[in-house]
This record gives structure tokens, C-alpha cells and sequence, in this order.
């Protein structure tokens, strides 16, 4: 049976100025014969006004045609420039789908269609994906890195020059009864496997940061209840994105804002105040806040500036990776001042409420993101699907370094391994199981 033609509208919501319909199957040019009256020379942007089958006019449109050996997915392909009003979209949709063969397009479904046949790999479209998705300056230049196949590219090579190993250890055995004929083959075998297994481990160690860089930096605001931490919490994110209460207990579940600071994804989480508590809503609010702060990259500990700032015997977190923030200075006296300024350790002192310190704060935080991610951003590994298979093509390379000699059948079988582990991270092999968990998060229409 042909294969179905899909269309969907891939730009945003309308209304907007201009929305392009994306149209990609066999059914494309006809499509395009339906609507336009013609079918316009290939790559060629051209200005036809789009009729129903009725005869109506409907838009002014620009569109053009791809074939398939020149298109994005591989198969015919067609796009109409229109108008982006919701009636004008509707009216062509309408008119799209009652073209034999055609229906609407499912989310992921154009690049999965491209990866199918062959225009790209599948850490170019974890690439995409995270391209799509990005909400920060440092996020868009690593997933623009993989969507430009950078891993894929170094992946490839790996697993030709794994196979071609194998051949050389393969030919060993066929001609074993030829004397020094299987020396000649696997000592150079074994000396490319030790390379290549030198140059996975290297992209591995880089990966960590990277695999963070996509979900950003999780600091978390703890400590005790009244302290501030929704104030500073809103301040930080300038909105008004938690409650805000005199009453201790106000929060009691973890409160997630997204940040951007200086090109970084921040993470910033908003916790209930940790004390003793016979409330058991409030007792499962410390409990995740506890677990959350523990998991964090960094915790802001906050505190009355007008208390004890020294007294911290409820962190739960190591002091490296804690920061400690006064809050409500300016309600501090003198004395206040000069206790607060001899507390040890890094201290920020703030008034989530007049925004005194905040500046201070927020540029700290900005270059602790920098220093965290410095290192990742030239990374080639972002996802754990990613890293897991590096690791077990990697894995099965240090197993075949470590093989006896004479073994060699042993050694073509870790070979085999390492080549079927970089072929699942490039999707040529048995990945059918992944698929649709990774298209499912794309946008319709892309």
C-alpha cells in the first residue's frame, strides 16, 4: 500500500502573520495541483493564489516544491506560505484533507519520517529535538552541536573502523591453518580496538555536565520557615510565582522557576520551610524539600539575618555545595551588621523584599552556572540513551583488549557487541523500541 501523505501547520499558533503548511508524502504534487492549479519548478519560491475545489479563492500564497531526493523528509514535499489567520489555516486544512490519501500530521512525524529514510541520524534528531526545546543561549549551541551530527559523525567512524577490526580478526580465523597469516591480521586488530576504546573513554568523561546542560542547574532556596524564601524566590524569578505568607507552613510542596542567567538554564526551587512538625501535610513538605535540597547542585540556605545566622545544624546538604543568604538587612541594626559581616563561609546578605543584594546574588549565581557548565558545552554526549551506549560499546572494547590470544572467536564476538552498541546509538539497528518514546516529545508539524 503507498504510504500515507501528511500535512500539518508548522510555525505557532495563529493568529500570525505568516503560517506555513508542510506537506510531505506521494500525494504532495497533487496537493499542490489541487490548490495552486500547478505544480512550480523544484526550490523555486512562488506566489500563487490557492483556490478550493469548488473554485473559491482563498489565500495569497507563496509555495514551493521539493522532490524527494532534495527534500528535508526524503519524500515529496511541499509548502504553502500563507496567511496565518485561524479561518484562512482552517479552510486549507479542510481542503488538504479531503484529498484522497492524505491526513494529519502526528507529533514528530515529518523528522521521523527523514530519519527513516536515511536524512538523518538519531543524534541528529535528539539534536532537533533539544534545538526546539531550547530556552537558553548555552542550550541552543549544544543542540545545534548535534543537530549538525558532530556525535553522529565521530559515532560513525567508530563503528567502521570497529567493523573493519572485526574483518581483520574474522580473516585470522578463516585462515588459521596459514601459519603467521592470523599474527599479520590481529595485532593490527587489537591495536585499533585499544585506540578506539581510548577515544570513547575520552568523549565519555566530558559527558556529564553536558547531560545537565539540557535540564539545567538545580539551586534550591532552603531553611527555616519565615525566612523568605518564596519572597526571594520571586524576587530571583521577577514574578510572582509563589504564594507569599506571614504564616510559617504557607509552602508546602517544591516550587519549580526556570531562569536564564547569563545564557545558563537555571533550575530554582522554592522549598517548605524544614523544622519539627506535627502536621502531616507539612511533615511530607520538609521531607521532599529535604530531598530536593540533598539532589540539588546548590543550595541557597536562608535565614533571618535578625536570628542566629551561625546556627545551621538542619542543613541537608555538605557545606560546599551550600551558600549561606541573610535575608530582611534592612531591618538589621548596627550591632546586626557587624555580627552578620563576621559569619564564615560564602554569605550574601539580602532583602528579598526592598531588593538590596539581589544583584549581587543573581550575577554570583549567573558565574557559578558559567564555571559548572564551562567544560560541557564542547561535549558530544547529552542524553543517557546516549552515554549508556557509549559505555557499552566501550565496555566490550576493554573486554576484547583483555582477550587471550589465540581466542579469537572470543574477540570477534566483543567486536560484534561494540559495533551493534554504536549502531543503536546512530538508530541502524534494533531501535524500534525507542522511537516513539523520542518523536512523541517534538511539536506537530516538525
Amino acid at each position: 500500500m503507498a504510504r500515507d501523505t501528511i500535512f500539518a501547520l508548522s510555525t505557532g499558533r495563529p493568529p500570525a502573520a505568516i503560517a506555513i503548511v508542510r506537506i510531505s508524502g506521494p500525494a504532495a504534487r497533487t496537493a499542490l495541483e489541487t490548490l495552486a492549479g500547478r505544480v512550480p519548478a523544484p526550490r523555486v519560491a512562488t506566489f500563487a493564489t490557492l483556490h478550493s475545489m469548488s473554485g473559491a479563492a482563498i489565500d495569497d500564497a507563496v509555495v514551493l516544491y521539493f522532490p524527494e531526493s532534495n527534500s528535508a523528509t526524503g519524500e515529496d514535499l511541499a509548502e504553502l506560505q500563507v496567511h496565518g489567520s485561524r479561518a484562512v489555516l482552517a479552510t486549507i486544512f479542510e481542503e488538504i484533507g479531503r484529498i484522497s490519501g492524505m491526513r494529519a500530521a502526528e507529533a514528530g512525524e515529518f523528522t521521523r519520517r527523514a530519519f527513516e529514510n536515511g536524512k538523518l541520524d538519531l543524534t541528529e534528531a535528539e539534536g532537533l529535538d533539544d534545538l526546539i526545546h531550547a530556552d537558553t543561549e548555552a542550550q541552543r549551541r549544544q543542540a545545534l552541536r548535534q543537530f549538525k551530527g558532530l556525535l553522529g559523525e565521530r559515532a560513525e567512524t567508530w563503528r567502521r573502523q570497529i567493523i573493519e577490526a572485526l574483518a581483520l580478526v574474522e580473516a585470522g580465523i578463516d585462515f588459521s591453518d596459514e601459519g603467521d597469516v592470523p599474527d599479520e591480521l590481529i595485532a593490527p586488530a587489537r591495536d585499533k580496538v585499544a585506540r578506539l576504546q581510548n577515544e570513547i573513554e575520552v568523549v565519555l568523561a566530558a559527558s556529564t555536565t553536558a547531560e545537565r546542560l539540557r535540564d539545567g542547574l538545580v539551586v534550591a532556596i532552603a531553611g527555616p520557615p519565615n525566612a523568605g524564601k518564596s519572597t526571594l524566590l520571586n524576587r530571583l524569578a521577577r514574578r510572582e510565582a509563589a504564594i507569599v505568607s506571614p504564616y510559617a507552613g504557607t509552602t508546602r510542596d517544591v516550587i519549580e522557576v526556570h531562569l536564564d542567567l547569563g545564557g545558563f538554564p537555571v533550575v530554582l526551587l522554592d522549598t517548605a520551610g524544614i523544622r519539627e512538625t506535627s502536621d502531616p501535610v507539612e511533615e511530607e513538605g520538609v521531607r521532599r524539600a529535604r530531598e530536593r535540597a540533598a539532589d540539588a547542585d546548590l543550595v541557597l540556605w536562608l535565614t533571618d539575618s535578625m536570628a542566629d545566622p551561625v546556627v545551621r545544624g538542619s542543613d541537608p546538604v555538605a557545606e560546599s555545595r551550600l551558600w549561606l543568604v541573610l535575608n530582611k538587612i534592612d531591618l538589621m541594626d548596627r550591632t546586626q551588621q557587624v555580627r552578620a559581616s563576621n559569619v564564615a563561609g560564602r554569605v550574601f546578605q539580602v532583602s528579598a523584599t526592598q531588593g538590596q543584594g539581589i544583584a549581587e546574588l543573581t550575577d554570583e549565581l549567573g558565574r557559578f552556572a558559567a564555571d559548572y557548565f564551562g567544560a560541557g558545552e564542547a561535549a558530544l554526549v547529552t542524553r543517557a540513551r546516549q552515554k549508556a551506549l557509549l559505555e557499552a560499546a566501550a565496555s566490550a572494547l576493554r573486554r576484547a583488549g583483555g582477550v587471550a590470544s589465540g581466542a579469537d572467536e572470543i574477540l570477534a564476538e566483543e567486536l560484534r557487541v561494540a559495533a551493534q552498541a554504536l549502531g543503536r546509538l546512530l538508530g541502524k539497528v534494533d531501535v524500534e523500541d525507542i522511537l516513539e518514546k523520542i518523536f512523541k516529545d517534538f511539536c506537530i508539524g516538525k
